[in-house]
């Protein structure tokens, strides 16, 4: 008699009171009836559904078998922890890029300006890396666009618009003017036809105007001068191309690796040069160049 027998007669004896107590006849056969119903359920579970098999039908005893028990447990595990970071990659570059925002809005706060500006470039970075894993991952959704735009809003538009701030209340009316037409640009710029925008897209604004404060040491006519004109370009009627630079011809992603490669030399003012071009080639000649597909 192997163990589980032996298991399930132990159980019926006490779950019946066989061999404890004198009962009837009839009492003794539904004790019976109802334990081995409740048997017959348990091997119908591990039938239906092998994942419970090595739980329930498992002697408690045995180091192969709790060692084979526990390799399935964690093979699961890794499944379910692979298939978790595939659906969020995406979000992650998210989470990132808003975090790259904050990071700015504080900088900005404390008068760091320089540090400010490099991290809204990062942002830059991540938010052209985020939908094109989603979509290599297959893992689009509506909370990763949700998460998109929270980011978006945060780097590209709070963010930023504290790179105009001074103690001059024009310049204040600016940053909430700019931050204004970032929110309209992502809630209601949407052009309705595949693969463009509506509207000079608010990275490459963010971009120019971070260049801009580097490269000038925050001069605040210049800033003012070149915040308007991207306010216009940012609610204005245009089109303008997805680029999806990590999606589209090889050269397009060595200029991307370039702007990786230029975050550590973010010490070397003409370091940034580089992200203005790149920002000023999209309004410039946004179809001929940068068309995701040219």
């Amino acid at each position: 008699m192997d163990s589980f027998t032996r298991h399930i007669r132990w159980n019926i004896l006490a779950d019946s009171s066989w061999g404890f107590k004198s009962r009837r006849a009839e009492e003794q056969t539904d004790a019976c009836y109802s334990v081995f119903f409740r048997y017959f359920k348990l091997l119908w579970c591990c039938q239906t559904d092998p994942g419970k098999t090595m739980i329930l039908l498992t002697p408690s005893s045995g180091f192969f078998q709790r060692t084979k028990k526990l390799f399935l447990s964690e093979q699961a595990t890794g499944v379910q922890i692979k298939e978790f970071i595939r659906k969020n990659a995406a979000n992650a570059l998210s989470m990132a890029n808003m975090l790259m925002g904050m990071a700015s809005i504080l900088c900005s706060l404390n008068g760091h300006k320089h540090a400010a500006c490099w991290l809204v470039l990062i942002g830059y970075l991540l938010d052209l890396a985020d939908g094109a894993v989603a979509r290599r991952l297959d893992a689009c959704s509506a909370l990763g666009a949700k998460l998109d735009d929270f980011a978006d809003f945060t780097t590209f538009g709070i963010a930023t618009s504290l790179l105009l701030r001074t103690h001059d209340l024009l310049d204040n009316i600016l940053c909430m003017c700019y931050v204004l037409s970032v929110f309209v640009r992502l809630c209601f710029f949407s052009s309705g036809i595949p693969f463009m925008y509506r509207g000079l897209p608010c990275i490459y604004a963010s971009a120019i105007l971070a260049c801009i404060s580097l490269l000038t040491g925050g001069n605040p006519v210049i800033l003012r001068i070149i915040a308007v004109v991207l306010i216009l370009l940012m609610v204005n009627q245009g089109f303008y191309p997805h680029d999806r630079v990590l999606e589209s011809q090889a050269w397009k992603k060595v200029v991307y690796a370039g702007g990786v490669v230029m975050v550590f030399c973010s010490s070397f003012p003409p370091a940034c040069v580089y992200y203005l071009l790149w920002s000023v080639s999209y309004i410039l000649f946004p179809t001929s160049l940068w068309s995701c597909k040219v």
